[in-house]
């Protein structure tokens, strides 16, 4: 073994090493924004304190939505999930706040398999905010929810102390049901399987970068953020039992998302960095903020994994669907390295992808 594939080698065994650590320790005293930036340090957050104090089988799942049965385990399932919003600016080329909170919880609905059907609102509102934007953001929600096929039947208000909430936070909840008798788990993931994405990627992220303002960039950006209900449907339709998985890649972008499934599936990702679609504004404008698009938020596309006989199929439905014109195959899952992802360059050579590291996109969604 020649001394450069050797040094290769001892680099990948010892990052191994750590990923699958058995016991992932918080190390920090105080909270960070990287705590909530998706990648590593949310991983040892919600590992270390949520899961481990909060403990049951579902949860453990760390999927997107948990699934629930009746108590006599009959039909139907249930996908059922929570998140919240505090992205700014409010507004944002594309969207706001309000539609991005129904897209944002339909779509990890979706992405469990389930079709959406519920939601409840919680808004934290800062004293002096302006009710005519309170007004905009929820005609907004209003608009999300009728082109996602949702109904907000519940909710909650609350006024905070000027200076206390940064305008607007907005907190949900979603229901779903599941329709199919799949199993969307990324533990069904086998080698040979191949990646797929709906469309370009980073849109959202860069989108927010440059209307926190500051950046003297000239690029047309807009946020991607859309309802994936029906383009999940479709592709559950066209892949049947083929689909593995499908995740949104939000915090943390296509990079951690690929991660997280590579470790639950004790495989590796290979992505050929020629086929992952990125727009030209979007690439020109990471390359300036030294960012890797990777790592960039989507708020409206898909990332599936199906088996390769399926997969012709599965990327004819997504082009199909008006979500996923720009649909493309970037990756194949293989046995080796097990729990990492690994990118072919365009320039020959490959590199590894690890899960986003700090807080290089703060406050997107």
């Amino acid at each position: 073994m020649s001394d450069r594939v050797r040094t290769e080698q001892d680099v990948l065994d010892a990052i191994e090493r750590r990923r699958r650590r058995p016991h992932v320790k918080l190390m920090d005293e105080f909270i960070t924004l990287a705590h909530g930036a998706g990648g590593k340090s949310t991983h040892a957050l919600v590992e270390t304190l949520f899961v481990r104090e909060l403990a049951n089988p579902e949860l453990e799942r760390m999927g997107d939505s948990a699934l629930v049965t009746a108590a006599n385990g009959g039909s139907p399932r249930l996908a059922f999930t929570t998140d919240s919003f505090v992205v700014s600016p409010l507004f944002f080329p594309g969207g706001d706040i309000g539609d991005l909170a129904v897209n944002g919880t339909v779509n990890d609905l979706a992405m469990s398999g389930a079709r959406p059907r519920f939601l409840t609102l919680g808004l934290i509102i800062e004293e002096g905010f302006a009710l005519s934007d309170l007004q905009r953001v929820v005609k907004s929600i209003a608009a999300a929810a009728r082109e996602a096929e949702v109904s907000v039947v519940a909710g909650d208000t609350k006024v905070v102390e000027r200076g206390k909430a940064d305008g607007l936070y907005i907190s949900t909840a979603g229901l779903g049901v599941v329709e199919h008798d799949l199993e969307l788990d990324p533990s069904r993931i086998r080698p040979g399987d191949r990646v797929l994405v709906s469309g370009s990627l980073g849109d959202h992220g860069m989108a927010i970068m440059v209307a926190r303002g500051g950046l003297d960039l000239e690029v047309d950006l807009e946020s991607d953020t859309a309802a994936l209900g029906g383009l999940a449907a479709a592709l559950i339709e066209a892949a049947g039992d083929g689909l593995r998985c499908m995740r949104d890649p939000t915090r943390g972008g296509l990079a951690t998302v690929l991660n997280e499934l590579a470790v639950a599936a004790e495989a590796s990702i290979v992505l050929d960095e020629a086929s992952v679609p990125v727009r030209p504004e979007v690439n020109g404008a990471c390359e300036i903020l030294g960012i890797d698009p990777l790592y960039v938020a989507s708020e409206g596309r898909l990332a599936a994994v199906v088996s390769a006989d399926a997969a012709d199929a599965a990327l004819a439905a997504l082009r199909e669907h008006p979500l996923g014109q720009g649909a493309a195959v970037v990756g194949e899952v293989r046995d080796d390295p097990p729990g990492m992802v690994m990118l072919h360059t365009s320039f020959g050579g490959s590199r590894v992808v690890d899960m986003l590291a700090g807080d290089p996109l703060p406050r997107i969604c």
